[in-house]
């Protein structure tokens, strides 16, 4: 300790001064107005933001569907299909391109890379479209145009179910629905609606074919009659004195009657009326969908949202619609429901995170408090709301919503917003104590420690910088977490050098200021009655805003009788006692670790140290997921039977697996008992309640494709339904882990034979396949279909744990009955094949030939004409039909039965054609039973597969879907965390001009996964792929700032010390006086880097360990509603924990294994400085002194 003193009085020599900070001093005045506007800027964008549970991705992706009136998928194929796809692949930017060919319709999926905006990707697919269509080749008779659109998936999954039931006829509560879809759609929140469970109505003309071919007519005939009475046409202008009038013919049906008083054949005397040989009907259609709640036939509304609009706001305004119709428009005892509300989990998890923001702040300023005391703890804490004030208004200013990645983002950095405070303010302070005047004490401590904390920021933000380049899906769902945290800390460090030291200069004081104790009660008692006052008067008034002020100003009262009798004795106590304490037992370890070989010795540990805990995760390894498996809001159950079931036998089915689903969650385990009250509050009775499951809803029809497939269905799909179990909130649920309910129903529902069920929870974010989902691409259908098969045979002969139930997604059975025609007949009776199609079609499905209005409706209602059922469903009818038609020779009708010149055939054929890149392609898939790891059953499906199966050699056989996504995902990673370091590396090099020191920094970074993975295996827990990258990933910025800081420090002394030696810039201090400049500096900067990792620490500590404390509600019912765990919990706590094991081993590594290493370094300087001296002395034969 011989230069201790001195160096020390070599902190003061020379000024630093940063010119924004000198500005700022200089205009306090203007800083003060700029914060306060700062702060209401901040609190509006929070107000406005739209709130959501996850990331809108609006990727570039473009869907075209194209109808087409054939039911031959191979057709589907070859004349619509691979003629677009052709085009498509000739587009610059295309990822991928995947269709599925079904009778009727072909579907064409298009994914561009990210760089292409979703606009220029609709327009060159458009333009694709455009240029297929005029090849010579294309069909000409398509019954619509294709239908090319953006795909937007937060478009397309409803955010909530209206669901209305009573003592009404189906028609009636058709009618409430359609006005609560009117009003709905009205919101600039809604896409659409769309209403299910009840089908549209339409006129139906139901022609009885034994009269329509006695009086020689046909179809067209009846749609040309029909068309040609039902209109209104404008006539012109007729002038009637001085007044022109606008003349029109009104002939538009206004009842059944008159469409049944048209005439369709006038020959002769003899008049043919539409009634006279078809039933007219207004009547529902067939049923496209079906829709129940707990097993009773509900009308549903599905209510899709508008990307980018405020989920929270649409479902309050559909509630204020509901609640303000009930009752009035709507009749009282229509009983409305509402299901499937993702409002409810989105306003939990951002009440739920922000709530944790506010309790990390009261956390982390009071740990400022005990190490800096009130006042400065004030001045450092103000940089937390500051800083999300500025995120907020900028992140409302490019249109970002506030969202659970961004909040948590606020969150990771909530410890770091403080770190540039922290040391500014400690170092005015410290300025300030050794008697210097406020101004200037400000500029010179800001000056000293400007470029630290900037090269620091600057490292810690570029970290982050290569996660923006993440590519694909979860690159696009991940981003807004770098990009929340850059804003946030280039925020702090803005409050640091400027709000910071202007506030500073003007109220930071040295001595004790307490307020005197007679004037602390005074105060404390006047908030203390007034709060009471005011929080009865709102308890009387039922305003919450009032009770939520008086417990306020309660709780301020209160809270300053605390901080003068507990927390200022505990701070001072704290900085006056126990920290010094820590500061000289800390020198004294220092000292020991820098005496003599000791350096060596821990470096040599910390390396043993390392080593040992990768031995520990070989020993013990931790379950590997890519990502946390969270509990389900929602389950569902989907249900596909074969192509071509009938919707009505599809619902009997779905009836049969609801049975199943009641009665694994309908158990006395899930059952508590409830009391019933009035409107008075006066208990009445009692009943027994499922307090887990909030609803069951089963959907048939349209809208029940799995969403996991990543396939998009348009149209109706009669053999699919859908049944959904919604619980309750997380804190409701009294313990229940909803996967253990997961795996109950995976086992409970057997399903039906030859239909296959599958059960599993709702995905978050966009759907990235199964996670069993093995693709076979090649040539032949056939062949494909045989492998597909062989391999599904295979992996269920193997017994693989986990395997929930495999299917192949193209069904080689379903039923068909094609008509054959014989050309040479039909050529011989001049019989076109379109004629027959045509006949046949219009027989079965119908063809639409006009539209009906109703009076005060606003709907269109279309008029259908097809055969009577009891002709449609009999074949043989069908055939005998005959084709009526007047012979252009001959100018005479003619009859023409189908059966002539065409006969029928029952088979089978592919119930769809899929393709990928061009290629054709089947899929076996598989989700993986709850409670299994993904990953782990995946490898040992490819393991088995690996060993014992042998690929047709015309095949390509390969793991995607989940699994393919996860490999992309993990390799970015890793080359992320590669390119952090390297970043981090170069803009260290650039702050020290060195290499030593970078390599220091370096060092440090990677022994601190050494905390990482050390904490993983003591406590067992799973290493989450994603999580844990990304907590090691940030974990880099806070351990290269402690190191900047204190190398900056250090090397400061080193260079003062060396001009106080009087040495030259290019010789080496002595070894004794580095090693005392590096205790100096381990002290002086212990205090920041203490407080840099404890705020950090307990910034995250509360979203680690899943403690939820509702402070809104404390002051406004004076209920917390404390509880723990939930999803946030779940899917952030693994990056939590890895940032904060991996942060307590780097504290050490900071205050100890950076002084230990720069010293070390200096002695290799030092021994090489001595061997140059050595040798050039040899040369002069002079040898030098001996080094010491």
């Amino acid at each position: 300790m011989a230069h201790n003193e001195d160096i020390e009085k070599d902190l003061h020599a020379g000024e630093r001064r940063f010119a924004i900070t000198t500005w700022a001093v200089n205009n306090r005045t203007t800083v003060i107005v700029l914060t306060l506007l700062i702060c209401v800027l901040g609190i509006y964008s929070y107000i406005v933001m739209p709130k959501v549970s996850f990331p809108e991705v609006v990727t570039p992706e473009v869907f075209v569907g194209t109808p087409y009136n054939s039911s031959s998928v191979v057709d589907i194929e070859k004349l619509i299909t691979k003629p677009i796809e052709k085009e498509i692949n000739t587009i610059s930017g295309v990822d991928e391109i995947t269709s599925t060919s079904v009778p009727n319709y072909s579907s064409i999926h298009v994914k561009f890379s990210y760089n292409i905006t979703p606009t220029e990707a609709l327009r060159k697919v458009k333009d694709a479209v455009d240029k297929a269509r005029g090849d010579a080749n294309f069909p000409t008779d398509l019954p619509s145009e294709p239908n090319v659109f953006e795909m937007n998936f937060s478009e397309l999954i409803p955010v909530m179910n209206i669901n209305l039931s009573g003592d009404y006829p189906m028609e009636q509560l058709h009618e409430y629905a359609k006005h609560l879809e009117d009003r709905i759609e009205d919101l600039e929140e809604i896409n659409k609606v769309e209403i299910r469970g009840v089908p549209e109505r339409e006129v139906k003309v139901s022609v009885d074919l034994n009269q329509l071919e006695a009086l020689q007519l046909n179809f067209d005939d009846i749609g040309n009659a029909l068309r040609s009475e039902n209109l209104t046409m404008s006539g012109g202008d007729v002038l009637i004195g001085d007044q022109r009038r606008s003349v029109r013919v009104v002939g538009e049906f206004k009842n059944m009657a008159q469409i049944r008083d048209i005439v369709v054949k006038n020959e002769g005397q003899r008049e043919v009326r539409l009634g006279d040989i078809a039933a007219v009907t207004f009547d529902f259609k067939e049923p496209e969908s079906f829709a129940r709640e707990y097993g009773k036939s509900v009308v549903m509304l599905d209510v899709m949202k508008r990307a980018g609009e405020n989920l929270l706001d649409a479902s309050d305004k559909i509630n204020a619609i509901i609640a303000e119709d009930h009752g009035t428009v709507l009749p009282a005892d229509l009983v409305i429901t509402l299901t499937g509300d993702q409002s409810e989990q989105t306003r939990v998890s951002v009440d739920e995170l922000m709530n944790h923001i506010v309790l990390g702040v009261i956390l982390v300023v009071g740990v400022l408090m005990l190490f800096l005391g009130l006042r400065n703890a004030l001045f450092v804490g103000l940089a937390i709301p500051m800083s999300m004030f500025i995120s907020f208004t900028l992140l409302n200013l490019f249109g970002i919503s506030l969202n659970m990645m961004v909040l948590f983002a606020l969150i990771l950095a909530l410890g770091r917003l403080v770190d540039d405070g922290i040391v500014i303010v400690e170092n005015i302070h410290r300025h300030m104590s050794n008697g210097e005047p406020a101004m200037r004490a400000t500029q010179l401590a800001v000056g000293e420690v400007t470029m630290p904390i900037i090269a620091a920021t600057t490292a810690t933000v570029m970290v982050f910088v290569p996660l923006l380049f993440w590519p694909g899906m979860m690159g696009e769902f991940m981003s807004l977490m770098p990009i929340t945290f850059m804003i946030a800390l280039g925020s702090s460090l803005f409050v640091a050098l400027v709000v910071n030291p202007a506030l500073a200069s003007k109220f930071m004081k040295v001595e004790s200021d307490h307020m005197p104790t007679r004037k602390m009660w005074r105060l404390a008692t006047i908030l203390v009655v007034v709060g009471v006052l005011v929080a009865t008067g709102g308890g009387v008034v039922q305003s919450s805003t009032l009770f939520s002020l008086g417990t306020l100003s309660v709780f301020f009262g209160i809270l300053g009788v605390v901080n003068e009798k507990l927390l200022v004795p505990a701070s001072n106590w704290f900085q006056n006692s126990w920290l010094p304490r820590l500061e000289g037992n800390y020198e004294r370890f220092l000292r020991y670790a820098l005496n003599k070989h000791h350096p060596r010795t821990f470096l040599f540990g910390t390396f043993g140290l390392m080593i040992l805990v990768f031995l520990m995760l070989a020993l013990f390894p931790p379950k590997i997921l890519f990502l946390p498996t969270n509990q389900p809001q929602f389950i569902n159950a989907f249900i596909e039977a074969p192509i071509g079931t009938d919707i009505v036998h599809t619902d009997s089915i779905t009836r049969i697996v609801e049975a199943q689903v009641m009665k694994v969650i309908d158990v006395p385990e899930y059952k508590e008992v409830k009391e019933i009250k009035d409107e008075e509050g006066n208990v009445i009775g009692t009943d027994t309640v499922n307090f887990l499951v909030k609803s069951v809803i089963s959907q048939v029809g349209e809208g029940t494709s799995d969403p996991g497939t990543g396939e998009v269905v348009m149209g109706s799909t009669p053999h699919k339904g859908r049944i959904q179990v919604t619980f309750v909130a997380f804190a409701e649920r009294h313990g229940v882990n909803t996967n253990d309910v997961l795996a109950a129903l995976q086992k409970g529902v057997t399903g039906y034979p030859g239909v296959v069920v599958t059960v599993a929870k709702n995905a978050d974010g966009p759907p990235v396949g199964k996670p069993i989902n093995i693709e076979i691409k090649g040539k032949e259908i056939e062949g494909l279909l045989d492998e597909a098969e062989n391999v599904k045979a295979f992996i269920e002969a193997r017994n693989v744990p986990g395997v929930e139930a495999l299917r192949i997604d193209i069904d080689r059975a379903k039923p068909e009955m094609p008509i054959i025609i014989d050309r040479e007949k039909a050529r011989r009776f001049n019989v076109s094949t379109y004629a027959i199609a045509d006949a046949i079609r219009t027989a079965l499905f119908g063809k639409e030939v006009s539209t009906f209005r109703i009076e005060g409706d606003d709907d269109d209602y279309e008029i259908n004409v097809r055969l009577k059922d009891d002709y449609r469903y009999d074949p043989q009818r069908l055939l005998d039909m005959k084709i009526t038609f007047r012979d252009m020779l001959s100018g005479q009708i003619r009859q023409v039965p189908i059966s002539a010149v065409a006969k029928a055939e029952y088979s089978t054929t592919f119930s769809a054609i899929k393709r990928k890149d061009m290629d054709r392609v089947v899929t076996v898939s598989s989700n993986v039973i709850a409670g299994y790891n993904n990953n782990e059953v995946v490898q040992q499906i490819k393991d088995e597969m690996a060993n014992g199966y042998k690929v047709d050699d015309r095949f390509n056989l390969r793991f995607t879907g989940e699994q393919e996504d996860q490999a992309k995902d993990m390799n970015f990673l890793f080359t992320a965390f590669l390119v952090a370091i390297f970043v981090v590396f170069l803009i260290i090099v650039a702050q020290f001009n060195s290499i030593s020191y970078p390599l220091i920094v370096m060092s440090t970074v990677t022994f601190s996964t050494i905390g990482v993975f050390l904490g993983l295996v003591v406590f067992r827990m799973d290493f989450i792929i994603l999580m844990t990258m990304l907590g090691i990933i940030s974990l880099i910025g806070v351990v290269v700032n402690n190191a900047i800081v204190l190398m900056d420090f250090a090397r400061l002394l080193f260079e003062r010390s060396a001009r106080r030696l009087g040495l030259g810039p290019e010789v080496i201090i002595p070894i004794e006086e580095s090693r005392e400049a590096l205790v100096i500096a381990g002290k002086t900067r212990l205090r920041p880097v203490l407080l840099t990792a404890i705020t950090a620490v307990l910034g995250l500590l509360p979203l680690a360990i899943g403690l939820n404390f509702n402070f809104f509600s404390l002051f406004t019912e004076l209920n917390p509603h404390i509880h723990m765990g939930g999803d946030n919990v779940v899917f952030w706590g693994p990056l939590s924990w890895a940032v904060i094991y991996g942060l307590i081993f780097a504290t050490f590594l900071t205050l100890i294994m950076v002084p230990v290493m720069l010293l070390i370094v200096m002695k290799i300087k030092h021994r090489r400085q001595w061997k140059r001296e050595l040798r050039e002395a040899e040369k002069a034969h002079n040898p030098p002194p001996a080094v010491g």
